[in-house]
């Protein structure tokens, strides 16, 4: 039997608005709202160099850095980002570009690797004297229907505490706890595509000067800058592939093949940096709110890589969660709080739309059965389509860039 000297003691903190998560959705929302005056504070269940290094997206849409621009959150991108509009499909029946920036509403991205954006946010953050509080692990979201909800965190050092704030702010990701918290009721719309992408980052000069889709029968490969010394390549794998399963000449021969470099021109190759499997998948959680805890970026919903919106999805969501913040805070005016949820699901069904069309132009069924043969020619019309029509491909140019 132990006596009360000897029981961990639960420190207890208070606050305006808890953000859980420093990704992009948390640390642009952090930001805004410290620029507002709003108490805040951050909490991140990974060390500092892990978030300061975790390879993601990188391309930001015209509407992203705007917003980031609006908040002065801007300079890193602007100094070190670069623009691009072009990209490459090649297919068996050839290849051809597609100057996207010229299309649609004539907007390019900046290409500019999710891990530099989030460095410069947690750097402009703590700048400033916000409170990120790392390697503290959100364990629940408790009172959210109050009006002083509670999370319930293991510190740093493994001790309990508890973060009490008017407002939570779930921006923690799929696994968070901000999701873990949900009341019953939560309505998750869910869609395993059944494509598996082995992701890679590459020491290696980009090998062409668009993003590149490769279409092939082994499957899926594509080619993605980073910067000048680095590239992002994915390869189509088997489902339940391991991120260390290929060797890296295996890899390399693999995406050689189905980029076609006989024909347009062999890779630049270089040491493979990181590697992960990704398999393919979308969700969207509805509602967003939930009394006085709201959610963010991936929190909100997942949506797969194929179409560049992630990233750019949680920068809108979360400039738009900081406006309605700002305004219940400060005003008391909750009508940005109340409309949040269905402002937010707008943007993420059309951006997940775009995704769904994206991964069934990329990907074909494997087999040479009838649906996998139809499936196939479709793919294939689709494509050329997007080659030879205007109008097509003034709607992938559009939708390809914008949120």
């Amino acid at each position: 039997m132990t006596d009360g000297k000897s029981r961990p003691r639960t420190a207890d903190h208070a606050t305006g608005v808890i953000v859980l998560g420093a990704g992009p959705a948390g640390l642009v929302l952090g930001n805004i709202l410290l620029d507002h005056g709003i108490d805040c504070v951050v909490l991140e269940r990974a060390e500092r160099a892990h978030v300061e290094t975790r390879a993601r997206a990188g391309f930001l849409a015209a509407n992203t850095v705007q917003i980031l621009d609006e908040h002065g959150l801007a300079e890193g991108l602007h100094r070190r980002g670069r623009m691009h509009g072009t990209c490459e499909f090649r297919t068996g029946d050839g290849r051809f570009r597609l100057d996207y920036s010229g299309l649609g509403r004539k907007e390019l991205h900046t290409v500019y690797p999710q891990q530099d954006l989030v460095c410069d946010l947690l750097t402009r953050f703590l700048a400033r004297g916000g409170q990120l509080r790392f390697a503290t692990e959100a364990l629940a979201v408790r009172d959210a229907d109050s009006e002083r909800p509670a999370v319930a965190v293991r510190e740093a050092d493994g001790r309990p505490a508890v973060w009490r704030a008017r407002y939570v702010a779930g921006c923690d990701g799929r696994h968070g706890a901000a999701r873990r918290s949900l009341p019953a009721g939560t309505v998750r719309h869910h869609r395993d595509h059944g494509v598996t992408w082995l992701g890679l980052l590459a020491q290696a000069p980009p090998s062409m000067d668009a993003v590149g889709y490769a279409v092939h029968e082994r499957g899926f490969a594509g080619h993605m800058a980073r910067t000048s010394e680095v590239t992002r390549y994915y390869l189509q794998c088997e489902r339940g592939t391991t991120a260390d399963a290929w060797a890296e000449e295996r890899i390399w021969d693999e995406l050689e093949r189905r980029m076609r470099a006989r024909e347009y021109g062999p890779l630049r190759r270089g040491p493979i940096l990181q590697r992960s499997v990704v398999d393919l998948e979308s969700d969207v959680l509805e509602p967003l709110r939930h009394g006085a805890l709201f959610l963010a970026g991936d929190a909100a919903g997942l949506i797969s890589p194929s179409a560049a919106k992630g990233a750019n999805l949680a920068v809108l969501e979360a400039a738009l969660l900081a406006r309605a913040l700002i305004d219940a805070l400060t005003s008391r005016d909750s009508a940005g709080l109340d409309a949040y949820s269905a402002r937010c699901l707008t943007h993420i069904w059309r951006a997940q739309e775009f995704s769904h069309w994206m991964i069934g132009l990329l990907h074909g069924p494997s087999g040479r059965d009838g649906e996998s043969l139809f499936h196939n020619s479709l793919r294939r019309s689709r494509l050329a389509s997007l080659r030879t029509s205007r109008s097509q491909q003034d709607w992938f140019a559009e939708h390809y860039v914008g949120v």
